[in-house]
């Protein structure tokens, strides 16, 4: 690799790491980045994901001091997690990106939407619905399996899908809602590009540049949201959520 290409991978990794730890779709950074340069889009969808998911350690280190209090949630969407992501990158494997990249625009519309109004719609739900009662958490449990099946096979924007349902199901600290989020997407992330390596889709030499970009990225990101007031942080997501709706939607329909 030129050293251009080189620090343009890392730049884009490192952007990405940061975008993710803050709010999600950091893959919409390093995908298109990588197939600027060359890389062929299948793989270049494997080697964003692992470089961004060895990255994530960096961000759940700056979020240590909020996983105790959503440990429970943890055990409760990690099976499923597991589960749809595996699918998810088995589907990458056997089919094409054609069809499914053209659903991200909406699902990345509708789910910055979601975040947006959720604190309006808490005031007119009643408290109750926002316990963990095993029915009323069947639907939030079969929603993070549609997007870990979604982030299994491509995954840019499950942070914001994620920080969506979370709202609400009742969690109301930004910081911790940023917690599950990047604990539960690694690990989507994780079970992906363990199948992805299965399968030999991974670009080694440009996803080893790349990790060291978002190593850097996901702490920073992690670090530096959480000196950010909590109605900052949500203008935020919500900004990033329409940028990269706007972008794709240009991408798929009119680019």
């Amino acid at each position: 690799m030129f050293w251009t290409e080189t620090a343009g991978l890392i730049f884009a990794a490192a952007a990405g790491g940061a975008i993710n730890a803050v709010a999600g779709g950091g893959t919409l950074v390093t995908f298109p980045t990588l197939l600027l340069f060359g890389t062929p889009p299948v793989v270049a969808n494997a080697t964003s994901t692992l470089a961004l998911v060895i990255g994530t350690s960096g961000s759940i280190y700056g979020y240590r001091g909020h996983i105790q209090p959503v440990k429970h949630w943890l055990k409760m969407f990690v099976p499923v997690s597991i589960l749809g992501g595996l699918i998810g990158a088995a589907l990458l494997t056997f089919t094409s990106n054609q069809t499914f990249s053209k659903l991200v625009p909406f699902l990345i519309l509708f789910a910055t939407v979601l975040f947006l109004v959720q604190g309006f719609v808490r005031r007119f739900v009643d408290p109750d619905t926002h316990r963990t009662g095993r029915k009323r958490m069947t639907g939030p449990i079969l929603f993070q399996l549609g997007v870990s099946i979604y982030g299994g096979y491509f995954g840019a924007g499950i942070g914001i899908l994620m920080l969506a349902a979370l709202g609400f199901i009742g969690l109301s600290n930004i910081y911790q809602m940023n917690t599950l989020k990047t604990m539960l997407g690694s690990l989507i992330n994780v079970v992906a590009a363990i199948w992805f390596i299965w399968a030999g889709l991974v670009d080694w030499p440009r996803g080893a540049v790349m990790t060291v970009g978002a190593l850097s990225g996901y702490y920073l990101g992690a670090h530096y949201s959480q000196r950010i007031p909590q109605a900052r942080v949500r203008q935020i997501i919500t900004v990033i959520g329409f940028i990269l709706s706007a972008i794709t939607f240009y991408k798929e329909f009119l680019g």
